[in-house]
């Protein structure tokens, strides 16, 4: 029984590593892309 008991901590262990390497990068808001006004010449000549 004791060696059920390791192999079960074990794979709870990796389960547990699994799962915070999968939900890891959702936990964190992705940055929000800031616009960045652009001088564009072409724009202008045609208004």
């Amino acid at each position: 029984m004791d060696y059920l008991e390791k192999v079960l901590e074990k794979l709870k262990e990796l389960a547990q590593k699994l799962i915070e390497t999968l939900l890891g990068p959702q936990a964190e808001p992705e940055p929000e892309l800031i616009p960045i006004p652009v001088n564009d010449p072409q724009r202008r000549r045609h208004k």
